[in-house]
């Protein structure tokens, strides 16, 4: 006998032809998306719903084989080399939500009630995967009604799998619209960090759910808090551990197939220095409070990474930068020192440095290098190898780059106080 959720809750929502029709049965929205059992029948899928496209094999664990697609040529050469793909093996392709803040939703359901464990928001865009992205417990840009969305939501998806037990799911939200990304019946990795930012022992009260006990008779026993967790008090920040400094040639972007192989935890009374307190534990100098800052980004982020450098500037670092770079953060009274693209080295004079010179120096303590266009190229992928080697901490996306930037600025203002786990729960309690 099964305790528990039941055997069939996961192909109910691994399937995608079931899941779609739960979700329509419920009244809740997935992303476009489609099924291709043939390389013919993913292209029209593709063009239909429109790129880029999420495709991925079924059933799958960590984002094995997911790749983002920008074109016809890229999910062909997708397809040909990536994935068996037959009538029994089927492609998934979704569409891929350009510019969606990412939620975690880890809760506990009985058959009647829902708890809510936790909402974790993704620091880095929707597309990154949820192992591999950091992510902070409470959220520290959703609003209540967004709250009140994702949890009624969640309600609906544990009936409707038929949950005892654990739940996670994960939601894009994008122009104002909850999107459903995928649901777990099941524990998910983030259990253990919800449990220790929230104080509320996750796996002990699905382990009695399983056996027959509701959320009300553990409220009682004092298993569950009678109250809900409100959405202010200490704040963590979930960053993954990244095996870079073991795996030399390893590019270091970040995408939807998970690359991650361990987790730290930084909490603290603000944003800021809790997610610095998380980098420190991922490196071991931590995010630099002056020096000097690399910068390179593809076209689509520049306009985005205006105001964070100029920040960075006006907290008194010196910014590196290419060329293309640098124009645009002149233009808004940022002064960069030019530093030459890797693969015009040979065009470098003898009091010009290249972007791998730069940073092999010594001379450079943090690296903003976010990739360009649809696939790797030959300057970002050999500027992020040589932060590797050189030990310097890497940032690839835009929206890490402004945490990183409340980091920085929370410890040149302020020095880490360091607190047991039990003080933040009398802190969280006092919230409550």
């Amino acid at each position: 006998k099964i305790v528990g959720t039941q055997p069939d809750a996961i192909h109910k929502a691994e399937e995608r032809g079931e899941f779609d029709l739960l979700l329509k049965t419920l009244g809740l929205q997935a992303p476009s998306n489609g099924m291709a059992v043939s390389i013919s029948e993913a292209l029209d899928i593709a063009q239909r719903i429109g790129y880029p496209v999420l495709v991925r094999p079924s059933y799958v664990l960590g984002g094995r084989g997911m790749e983002i697609v920008y074109d016809d040529e890229m999910l062909s050469q997708y397809i040909a080399k990536a994935t068996e793909i037959t009538p029994d093996r089927p492609v998934l392709v979704d569409k891929f939500l350009d510019d969606a803040i990412e939620i975690d939703v880890d809760a506990l359901f009985d058959g009647t009630e829902l708890f809510l464990g936790g909402v974790m928001e993704h620091i880095e865009e929707a597309g990154i995967h949820s192992g591999d992205s950091a992510c902070t417990l409470p959220p520290v840009t959703l609003g209540a009604s967004e709250i009140n969305r994702i949890e009624e939501s969640t309600r609906k998806l544990a009936a409707g799998l038929g949950v005892r037990g654990l739940i996670n799911i994960q939601y894009a939200l994008s122009s104002g619209v909850l999107y459903v990304l995928e649901a777990n019946p099941r524990a998910s990795r983030t259990v253990p960090f919800v449990s220790k930012a929230t104080h509320v022992q996750l796996a002990k009260a699905a382990a009695r759910i399983m056996m027959g006990e509701t959320i009300d008779q553990l409220r009682e026993a004092k298993v569950l808090p009678k109250q809900k967790p409100k959405q202010f008090g200490p704040i963590a920040v979930k960053e993954a551990v990244l095996p870079f400094g073991r795996f030399h040639g390893v590019d270091t972007v970040l995408g939807p197939e998970m690359k991650s192989t361990g987790e730290v935890m930084g909490i603290d009374s603000n944003f800021g220095l809790a997610f610095a307190k998380s980098q420190s534990a991922v490196y071991s100098a931590g995010l630099p409070t002056s020096g000097k800052i690399f910068v390179s980004v593809a076209d689509r982020d520049k306009r985005n990474m205006i105001t964070p450098i100029q920040r960075l500037h006006d907290l008194g670092f010196q910014i590196l930068a290419t060329e293309g770079t640098a124009s645009i953060l002149a233009k808004h009274g940022v002064g960069c020192e030019v530093v030459v693209k890797q693969h015009l080295s040979h065009l470098a004079d003898n009091e010009s440095r290249t972007t791998v010179q730069a940073i092999e120096s010594g001379d450079v303590a943090l690296v903003v290098n976010t990739p360009y266009g649809t696939g790797a190229r030959v300057d970002g992928y050999e500027i992020r190898t040589a932060a590797v080697s050189a030990g310097v901490p890497v940032i690839t996306t835009i929206q890490g780059l402004i945490a990183a930037v409340e980091g920085i600025a929370a410890r040149q203002s302020a020095k880490y106080s360091v607190k047991s786990l039990q003080e933040y729960a009398l802190e969280s309690e006092m919230a409550r």
